[in-house]
């Protein structure tokens, strides 16, 4: 196979380029925060004290060093401009992949519990976005990632609360990007797929759900964290810049079902 040409290859370059990362603790977020650093960028990692050590060490592993930014996403309140004094520097990416999820029947969920993923799912998602695109939106560059679900498209199983919010989460990723694509800054959003991790570690043990799930995957199998790295690469770098509003499925073939 002929090699790519040099250009081609260093519009997916993201040297030079800070990308921000929430919930990079572990799961998605860790497999995100990684291989943008491999692509080039600085990384910083948002979430709660402590909550990304483990990603720090594995960004080490591959001679990467990440700052650590203590960002509650279950307060959005609490999410102001003075978050920009504690960065590093100006922000190029951000990757809005923290969320959390609450499973019951619809009559028993509670109001608080729904609230609670919300807030971090969606709430939170769009006021950092509002922070850091500030200054995108002044220097005319900047990505905005968000992580989006199936259940931006779908229903799910007893999962309201996760479900409107991801709905919303596609919305406001298009809503975002009709506003600021003019500007040079880019909203899009990567909806995974069944991925093992431990937000879906309920399905995997459950026999009969896992292998309803198994049955409809194309690829024939679940999705692992690094799956959606191309996908993020893309997304975060100049090779997108003509992308606006889009919602990356990386399902293994679920939606095409």
């Amino acid at each position: 196979m002929t090699a790519a040409p040099a250009s081609a290859l260093e519009a997916f370059s993201l040297a030079g380029r800070r990308a921000l990362v929430t919930g990079a603790g572990r799961g998605i977020g860790r497999a995100l925060a990684v291989g943008l650093a491999a692509a080039g960028a600085e990384v910083v990692l948002a979430g709660r004290p402590g909550s990304s050590e483990g990603t720090r060490e594995a960004l080490a592993g591959i001679g990467a060093v990440a700052t650590a930014v203590d960002l509650d996403l279950s307060r959005p309140s609490d999410i102001g401009a003075d978050l920009l004094d504690r960065l590093p520097g100006p922000v190029d990416v951000l990757v809005n992949n923290a969320g959390t999820i609450a499973r019951d029947d619809a009559v028993d969920v509670d109001l608080a519990a729904w609230n609670a993923v919300v807030d971090v799912n969606l709430t939170s998602l769009f006021q950092l976005t509002r922070v850091l695109a500030g200054p995108m939106l002044e220097r005319g560059a900047g990505k905005v990632i968000n992580v989006a679900s199936l259940l931006s498209f779908q229903g799910g199983l007893r999962v309201t609360s996760y479900a409107a919010s991801k709905h919303a989460v596609a919305g406001v990723t298009r809503a975002l990007a009709n506003e600021w694509a003019a500007a040079g800054v880019q909203v899009n959003a990567i909806a995974p797929g069944y991925v093992e991790t431990d937000n879906t570690a309920p399905l995997r043990e459950d026999a009969e759900r896992r292998r309803s799930i198994d049955s409809r995957i194309p690829a024939g199998r679940w999705g692992r964290p690094e799956d959606l790295v191309g996908a993020a690469v893309f997304l975060a770098s100049g090779a997108s810049d003509y992308v606006n509003g889009h919602v990356l499925v990386v399902d293994g073939g679920w939606m095409a079902r």
